[in-house]
Parts: structure tokens; C-alpha cells; sequence
């Protein structure tokens, strides 16, 4: 599968604010319903805040105008009224901190809740997708709704939506505020403002273009490392350590100047409106002291009056809270838009065709009473198909382990066929093997019976019920599957067997592993069946995973198994007593089996030889090597699997 360039809504390119689509905007704020209560106390703290701070500066007048210059010329001053001033500007500053407190700690709580629902919507999400979808996508793309898309969410709800809403209302607040105090001076502000945005967005655009390459970029490195750490065996074995340091070297550098280029527009950003924020701070204090000093009539939304020296250092002080809101509006916008185009690929996931399940008949526990199959609530080790009726009554079909194949055709794609016309039967208690090279569909036909894909065309009948009626979990549940490919989870060794079936005692795992003769290994690690393993097994050899494997099919005791590969991975020494543990494990099921071993498979009741998809040949190991066909030639050598 091919890898992405980058990971999440940043590696799909430059998203601009008129592609954001409005119904996932309103999607996400659907999620923001349960905290509305909350969420009217954050709007409402926000906007304190940023009104306390417009209003503390509105005082620096007051206390300049009424109290500190008044009390210049006076020979024996009085403080007390001064005093009072200062502790009600200390009191609302101090109501806006405590504001800005509320607000953010309400939304970092707002937003983790929303993030674990999205989350938990996501992975039950997952879990109801077909095979097919996950065959046909990377799982690499598929992990980064978890990381990357929820990090973009997570950084808007709590940073970005909470920063932008405050700014706003701080520009409106500030802006109402120099108002009151003077047009001139205001008016100054707004054409300086209008010079200050065109420099913004000439920084962010020239930003934007190399923050996008520089995540394509970090994004092939990150698949180059992964890919060199998995195969860093094989790169020992070939001596290709000064290669791999080079092709990594030169991804480096590619990542590195990108980096460089988006890095210096965007960290200058900051600086540049600072700096702008100083000068604008004093062409304000000239023109407030040439307005001053030149006996200019001041006018504000009150009237007119004159311009005092309190209220240019309370325009001066509000001027240095009215740069800085739109540069950080500037700086969220992006992360809002890239959040939002985060969200929309978690959507769309969430939004896929769930597995299609439009089966009725049920797996039950069964026993006999009075001669009749009937239903029973404790575990029997008898199975029986439950089929209910239109007219409400039930039957019960005793669970064999039947499976026939009639006609069956089917592709991955609708256009290409890779089974053709296969037709097979597999009576109860028959162990039924399937040879041919790479690609013949062999491990298809295993997928067909557990229903991971549906045929294009024929019936699959298992106990003479069509597949299709049969509820999917309940069908694989009476399936046991030993891959190839062996995965194994995080916790104990016992967790590990015991995930055959979740129900299964202390003692029937340890008696399932030594019908696997996995109970050697096992006493003999450190903690015996306690010892916790990571990495997916990271610690034990292959045998000894695939042998786990076996014990966790063995535990589910089910009546159909299926064995892809199972000892494909384990010497011809361990082979053959893990055989005999299989063949015990087999005895009395219907068991499919997939070797390219031929040794494991002559003991079969039947072989089907199978070549491009088709059935070429069949019958039991004696019969097929009498025919001297195509398995004849396998068997003596003349013809070697791929």
C-alpha cells in the first residue's frame, strides 16, 4: 500500500477559509451541545476579561486627570482618594485574571470530553468496517485520525476557538473604548491597522506554501525511518548502513530547508507585530503631544473636549492591547481552518458503510431433551443454529461443521475475477487441504467462509444454511482461524490464550496450551503464564508465537478450524510434535488447512490443487499422486511452489 506523504489534514495541501465545508462545522458543534451550560459561562468570561482590560485602561485617565494631577499642585496632598482608585483598578484586574482562569481551565475540560467521544465514535466506528476497507487503505492513514486529525481538534477547542473569540471581543472592547476617548487619535489607529494587516498577510501567505511542504516532507523522513528500523536486520546483513545515512541525509536536508523557509515567515510574525505595536505606541504619544500642545478640539463619542494627559496614556495603554489580538487572530485562523479539515476526514470515516450483517440464524448452546435439540443457557459443547420463523417459532439445527462451496465466483474487484467456478464440499470431521503457488486463492476461499468478503456470484452453504443468513458474529464465532501472521497483545501470556475466548478458566488455557505444546516454553519464562509481553511478542521466538496462536484457537474449541500457514514459521523438529498436538486439536472438526509444506497436508481426506483461481485438481495424497498431475509434480520435486 502506498504510503501518505503526510500525515493528516496537513499533508492534503493549503486549505483556505471559503473550502471549509459548513456542515462540519456544524457537525462539530453538535458535540458542544452537552457543555451549552458551561460554554454560556466561558462566553461570558471571555468577555469579561477582555473588558476589564479596556476598562483599566479607560482609569488611567480618571486617576491621572482627577486625582494624580490635581494633586501636584497642592501642599499637603491627599492620597486617600487616590488609594481607592488604585484598589478598584487592582479589583478589576484581578476579576479579569480570574475570568481568563475560568475560561480556560472550562475549556480544557470541554474540549477532552469532546475529544473522547470523537474517539470512542471513531474506534467503535472501525470496528463495525469491513476487511475490505482496511485491506484497501493504509494503515498508516488510518492511525492519523487518532493522532494527528484529534491533535488539530484538541489545539482548536482548547487554544484556538477560546484565543479568537477573546480577541474579537478585545478589539471590539478596545476599540469601543478609544472611541471614548478620541476620533483623531482613533482614527490614526485604524489606518495604521490597515498597513499592519497587509504586512500579516503577506507574511502568512508566504508561510503557509512552505509549512505545507515542510509536512510532506517530514512525513516521507517519518516513513523512511519506520521502514529502515523494520528492516534494519536486512540492512545489516547487506552492509547498507553508509547507504540508508545517505538517502537519510538527503530526506534530512530536504526537511531541514523546508523547515527553515516556513519557520522564518511564521516566527517573525510575532516579533514584527510586536514591534509594529511599538511604533504605532509612539506615533501615538506625537500625535497625542502635538494635539496637546497645538490646543486641538478632541472629539469622542461623548462630545467634544480637550486632550489631556490622561487620556493619552490611557490611549497609549489601549493601544498596546489592540495590536496584539490580530495578530494572534492571524496566527489561530490557520488552526482553525486545518482543525476543521481534520474534523471532515474524521466524518468521513465515521460516515463509511458500515459491514453489511442482514443474517437471522444465531449460534447457540444447545443440549437434548426428550430426544429434540433445545436451547440451553450454560456452556455444552454442543452448538445448534437457531432459525427463527415469520410466524414466531424457532428450530434448531445441530452444528456439524458442514461446509459446501457451489459455483462460486469472486473478485476484490468487480472487474476482475480471481476464483472461478469453485466447487467443493467438506463433510463434518474432514480435514480438507488447499496447495498451490502465491496468488492461487487459497487463503481467498478461507476469507469467503468467514464472510470477510461476499462472492460475486454461487451459494456457500454451511450445515446447509446459505452464509448469508447467518449473523457474521455468530459465523466466525463457530470458526477457529491460526494465521500466518501471528498478533499477539499486550498483557499476560494467559491474557493472550484466554483472548480465544474471553470465558475460558485458568485451567482450560493451561490444557489448551498443552494441546499446542505451548506448556514447555511457557514454564520456563520468567512469570510462567503471568509473564506480561509487549511489542507483540517481541521477546519470543516465531515458534513460540505461532504456538500461542495455536492455544488461542484451542481455547475457542470451536467446530470449524481453519489453518493458514499455521506451522510455517516453526522448525520440522518442532513441526512434528506441535502435529501432533494439531492433529488432537483437529480431531473431530472440519478443518480447512493452507501449506505450502506438503508434509503436513498428506494426511488430508482431501486435496484440492488449485492454480489462477481454479480447482485443477482433488482428491486424497495417494489418489494425486497416481494421477501424476500437477501435484504429483510437487510432490517429487519436478515442480517447486513459489
Amino acid at each position: 500500500m502506498p504510503k501518505p506523504m503526510g500525515r493528516g489534514p496537513r499533508g492534503m495541501g493549503p486549505v483556505k477559509i471559503k473550502d471549509i465545508n459548513k456542515g462540519t462545522v456544524k457537525r462539530l458543534l453538535s458535540y458542544l451541545g452537552k457543555y451549552r451550560v458551561r460554554l454560556v459561562f466561558v462566553v461570558i468570561s471571555i468577555i469579561i476579561s477582555a473588558f476589564t482590560g479596556a476598562i483599566a485602561s479607560l482609569f488611567l485617565r480618571t486617576l491621572i486627570d482627577d486625582y494624580i494631577t490635581p494633586m501636584l499642585i497642592q501642599a499637603n496632598p491627599d492620597f486617600s482618594g487616590l488609594f481607592r482608585v488604585i484598589l478598584m483598578m487592582g479589583g478589576i484586574y484581578i476579576l479579569g485574571v480570574l475570568a481568563s482562569l475560568f475560561y480556560t481551565r472550562s475549556m480544557v475540560t470541554i474540549s477532552q470530553g469532546v475529544l473522547k467521544r470523537i474517539r470512542d465514535e471513531l474506534f467503535s466506528k472501525m470496528q463495525s468496517l469491513s476487511i475490505k476497507y482496511f485491506d484497501s487503505r493504509s494503515h498508516g492513514d488510518l492511525m492519523s485520525h487518532y493522532t494527528n486529525d484529534i491533535d488539530t481538534l484538541r489545539q482548536m477547542l482548547s487554544q484556538s476557538l477560546p484565543q479568537m473569540f477573546s480577541s474579537v471581543v478585545t478589539i471590539v472592547a478596545v476599540m469601543t473604548a478609544m472611541l471614548y476617548l478620541s476620533l483623531w487619535m482613533t482614527g490614526f489607529v485604524i489606518l495604521f491597522v490597515f498597513i499592519v494587516l497587509k504586512v500579516v498577510k503577506t507574511i502568512a501567505g508566504r508561510s503557509g506554501k512552505y509549512f505545507v511542504e515542510q509536512q510532506k516532507s517530514l512525513g516521507d523522513l517519518n516513513g523512511y525511518i519506520e521502514e529502515m528500523v523494520n528492516g534494519l536486520k536486512v540492512v545489516k546483513v547487506f552492509n547498507h548502513e553508509e547507504v540508508v545515512k545517505q538517502d537519510f541525509d538527503i530526506k534530512n536536508e530536504l526537511l531541514r530547508d523546508n523547515s527553515t523557509k516556513a519557520n522564518q515567515y511564521a516566527n517573525i510574525l510575532m516579533p514584527i507585530m510586536m514591534n509594529l505595536g511599538y511604533v504605532l505606541y509612539v506615533l501615538l504619544a506625537i500625535v497625542g503631544g502635538v494635539l496637546a500642545v497645538g490646543g486641538v478640539q478632541n472629539y469622542s463619542i461623548t462630545g467634544a473636549d480637550i486632550v489631556t494627559l490622561g487620556m493619552i496614556a490611557s490611549f497609549l495603554q489601549l493601544s498596546r492591547n489592540f495590536i496584539q489580538p490580530i495578530a494572534q487572530v492571524s496566527q489561530q485562523l490557520n488552526a482553525v481552518v486545518m482543525a476543521i479539515a481534520g474534523a471532515e476526514r474524521i466524518f468521513n470515516l465515521m460516515d463509511q458503510e458500515p459491514e453489511i450483517d442482514d443474517g437471522y440464524v444465531t449460534l447457540v448452546n444447545a443440549s437434548y431433551e426428550n430426544g429434540e435439540i433445545v436451547e440451553a443457557k450454560e456452556r455444552t459443547h454442543l452448538w445448534a443454529w437457531k432459525h427463527p420463523h415469520g410466524d414466531g417459532s424457532v428450530t434448531y439445527t445441530p452444528l456439524k461443521g458442514e461446509v459446501r462451496f457451489y459455483d462460486v465466483d469472486f473478485g476484490y474487484n468487480e472487474d476482475e475475477l480471481v476464483l472461478h467456478d469453485i466447487t467443493l464440499y467438506a463433510e463434518p470431521g474432514q480435514k480438507v487441504a488447499f496447495v498451490g503457488a502465491t496468488g492461487a486463492g487459497k487463503t481467498t476461499i478461507t476469507n469467503l467462509i468467514n464472510r470477510f468478503y461476499d462472492i460475486a456470484d454461487g451459494k456457500i452453504r454451511y450445515d446447509g444454511i446459505n452464509i448469508k443468513k447467518i449473523k457474521k458474529a455468530d459465523l466466525r464465532r463457530s470458526l477457529g482461524i491460526v494465521l500466518q501472521d501471528v498478533n499477539l497483545f499486550t498483557g499476560t501470556v494467559m491474557d493472550n490464550i484466554r483472548y480465544g475466548r474471553l470465558d475460558a478458566t485458568d485451567e482450560e488455557c493451561i490444557e489448551a496450551a498443552k494441546l499446542a505444546n505451548a506448556d514447555g516454553f511457557i514454564r520456563m519464562l520468567p512469570d510462567g503464564y503471568q509473564t506480561i509481553l509487549t511489542g507483540d511478542g517481541g521477546g519470543l521466538s516465531q515458534g513460540q508465537r505461532q504456538l500461542l496462536s495455536i492455544a488461542r484457537a484451542a481455547v475457542a474449541d470451536p467446530p470449524v478450524m481453519i489453518l493458514d500457514e499455521a506451522t510455517s514459521s516453526i522448525d520440522t523438529r518442532t513441526e512434528s510434535i506441535v502435529q501432533r498436538g494439531m492433529d488432537a486439536l483437529m480431531k473431530g472438526r472440519t478443518v480447512f488447512v493452507i501449506a505450502h509444506r506438503l508434509s503436513t497436508v498428506q494426511n488430508s481426506n482431501v486435496i484440492m490443487v488449485l492454480e489462477k483461481g481454479r480447482i485443477i485438481e482433488r482428491g486424497s495424497h495417494d489418489d494425486l499422486v497416481q494421477e501424476k498431475g500437477k501435484y504429483y509434480q510437487l510432490y517429487t520435486g519436478a515442480f517447486e511452489l513459489d
